[in-house]
């Protein structure tokens, strides 16, 4: 890895100090720590509510401590004054004071502790959001100062103005950091009524249909497009190609523009976007105008997939966010397969191809007014930039920031962690470049459908274009049933990742891959020798779909979960590698599909697809028997089940040794108990 990966990874380690407890489970460094600094001099803050003695002599009024006096990793301030603007007063005034230790607060409890401990530093689930924003901070474009230290730090500081001297720096920057009030605090997205989430996941999944709907749609077009610009079907066809093609390259900027300046901007952005390059599509005058509007429609309509799942993360909590990602996968996968048959009769009507950007055009605008006027900003640490905005304007302190306002966007980190990174992951990680080959194949063939369907329909039955394109609801048949079956096999997945400490073994999201590559191989051989004559009845072929349908959806979205467990906070560089890779293949299959069932016959194309799709089925059982072994040796992955495991493995021998002592006992104790543990583990895993 290179620096700027270690900077991440120093990053979360300063994040998430308690993910860094299973080197000592039975806290003996932290002991003697402890011992060895209890003489140490600590400042005394007075309780909310009493007031030292001379306090008491002087008459001055009663005041809480800032919270901000108790902790570096919260740092909102407050205090309990009669009324407001004695409130904004102190936050305007309050000095800076000797930082605390935490070991002090966190052994301050009860009524005669000598601090005040605040509901931020005692609710775990609050601890655990302020180190995920800070995480999240550490991995975002920008964050990282070491990068801007060798180019603008060799300039000179510009004076400072009006003849002043530099001013003084502030006492303690992070005592002017806000957080959130608490783990139930109303402005966290995640706190939000679920009528509120419903109603914005509704807009947004609306949204991401449109983009994906927008995809296919122009295939209905291509047969007229061509004829009337004068060119072969194969170079119309490069309509839907270079869309997917705006796939690929889209997430490159939606990305990291969601992470600096939060979700709703590039979302908002994106759909306008959409609608106007589908409008200049509708309204094209030549070819070149057609394929290029298309190509930036679909740098517009990618931003749904890129920035739509990492919405639903920011206001689902971990029950919900795998249903609720799940249902925004329907749509995605949906989109593709619906949008052929309302083309098709479009195109056949008096109104013609171009009517068929318009209806784009119009989805377009629907959602960019929905969004713009009843999305909230739902990303955190965006969040938190407006509430300090708020606070500075009302309090004058000019001091009161968020993290997020610390952050520069210096375009070397950019190409780092949105190009090079993903590239690296892509071409080092076995397991991120199989499974991206296995789905990009997947994904491509999901395009290629949109001619073979045509072929097979329209050449061999005789159906027009929109009668052809009902029969993608044998394939959307396929993928309800396989989200029914997600959305009832998750509480069992739950149940699991509870009983392993919330830690995830990312092989648990494999055996339904396993069933669906077995299911989605049968169905490319049933619809190739089912439909190439078109004497058989055409159910056959139609419900063919059921399990190239079911295949589709279950093997992608466990293969992306599968990622995500695996490279947790590089994920999002795991998955820009994947998304490039399998647009690529969805924009190059359409291309050749003609050619390939034209010359090899339809039930010889799909025999060879299907061929293919079964040499890809060991895959997925591959990774789960030896998935585990792959990680151990990956400088990506941070594998916390297997350091778990390792811990676990550690306790019982030195258990079964008899080690002497107190420390000797627990350790006998915790490892009698996680040999238990371990063996449940290995019989579930057997099972």
């Amino acid at each position: 890895m290179e620096e700027e990966d270690y900077e991440v990874l120093r990053g979360e380690a300063r994040a998430e100090p308690n993910r860094f407890s299973q080197w000592d489970p039975h806290s003996q460094f932290r002991q003697q720590y402890d011992n060895r600094h209890s003489h140490d001099v600590v400042p005394q803050l007075p309780l909310p509510g009493t007031t030292s003695q001379q306090e008491t002599n002087a008459g001055h009024k009663e005041t809480e401590v800032p919270l901000s006096q108790l902790s570096s990793s919260s740092s909102s301030s407050g205090c309990s004054s009669g009324d407001e603007n004695d409130r904004l007063e102190e936050v305007r005034t309050q000095r800076d004071s000797a930082p605390v230790h935490r070991r002090t607060i966190s052994t301050a409890t009860g009524a005669s502790g000598a601090l005040y401990l605040h509901p931020t530093e005692r609710h775990p689930e609050a601890i655990c959001r302020i180190e995920t924003h800070r995480s999240q901070h550490a991995a975002t474009v920008g964050a990282v100062l070491s990068l801007r230290q060798t180019t603008k730090g060799e300039k000179p500081l510009p004076l400072f103005g009006a003849n002043k001297p530099y001013p003084p720096p502030l006492p303690a920057r992070e005592e002017y950091v806000v957080e959130f009030e608490g783990v139930d605090d109303p402005l966290y997205s995640q706190n939000w009524s679920m009528k509120k989430k419903l109603g914005i996941g509704a807009i947004l999944a609306f949204d991401a249909l449109a983009a994906t709907m927008g995809s296919s749609i122009f295939s209905a077009a291509i047969e007229p497009v061509s004829r009337e610009f004068r060119v072969i079907n194969e170079v119309g066809t490069l309509g839907t190609s270079l869309f997917v093609f705006g796939y690929a390259f889209g997430p490159l900027v939606w990305a990291p523009m969601s992470e600096l300046y939060g979700r709703k901007p590039p979302i908002v952005v994106a759909a306008f976007g959409f609608t106007i390059f589908s409008i200049a599509v509708a309204v094209g005058k030549d070819l070149q105008t057609v394929l290029i509007c298309r190509f930036f429609a679909g740098i517009f309509g990618s931003c749904p997939l890129t920035v739509v799942a990492a919405v639903f993360a920011d206001i689902f909590n971990n029950t919900l966010r795998g249903l609720a990602i799940a249902v925004f996968s329907v749509t995605v996968f949906m989109g593709p397969l619906l949008a052929p048959f309302i083309g098709g009769f479009i195109t056949d009507s008096f109104l013609g191809w171009r009517w068929t950007e318009y209806i784009s055009s119009i989805m377009g605008w629907a959602a960019f007014v929905l969004l713009l006027f009843f999305m909230e900003e739902t990303y955190p640490p965006v969040i938190l930039v407006a509430k300090a905005s708020e606070l500075r304007r009302r309090t004058k302190n000019w001091g009161i920031h968020a993290k997020q306002e610390e952050i520069e966007v210096d375009l070397r980190e950019l190409l780092v962690k949105n190009i090079s990174r993903p590239m690296r992951i892509l071409f080092m990680e076995p397991i991120v470049l199989m499974i991206t080959i296995y789905m990009s194949f997947i994904y491509g063939l999901l395009y290629l459908f949109l001619t073979a369907y045509a072929l097979v329909f329209e050449g061999k039955y005789g159906w027009n274009r929109g009668q052809s394109g009902l029969a993608y609801f044998g394939m959307v048949v396929g993928e309800l049933i396989a989200f029914v079956y997600i959305f009832y096999d998750n509480p069992r997945y739950a149940k699991k990742l509870q009983a392993n400490n919330n830690i995830p073994v990312p092989e648990w999201r494999l055996p339904i891959t396993m069933v669906g590559g077995v299911v989605f191989s049968g169905g490319l051989f049933w619809f190739g020798w089912t439909g190439y004559t078109g004497h058989i009845l055409w159910v056959a072929p139609v419900l063919s779909g059921l399990f190239t349908g079911f295949g589709i959806f279950s093997i992608f979205l466990s293969c992306m979960n599968y990622i995500v467990d695996t490279y947790l906070m590089f994920a999002a560089s795991a998955l820009a590698a994947n998304t490039f890779m399998r647009s690529i293949f969805g924009g190059v299959f359409p291309l050749f599909a003609t050619y390939m069932f034209d010359g090899m016959g339809i039930q010889w194309a799909s025999t060879l697809l299907g061929c293919v799709a079964a040499l890809a089925v060991p895959m997925p059982f591959y990774f789960y028997y030896y998935g585990r072994t792959i990680r151990a040796k990956s400088t990506f992955a941070p594998s916390p089940d297997i350091e778990q495991d390792k811990r676990r493995d550690e306790e019982a021998r030195m258990g079964g040794d008899g080690e002497a002592g107190d420390v000797g006992s627990e350790r006998m104790a915790a490892g009698s108990t996680s040999e238990g543990e371990g063996n449940k583990e290995k019989e579930k895993k057997e099972e």
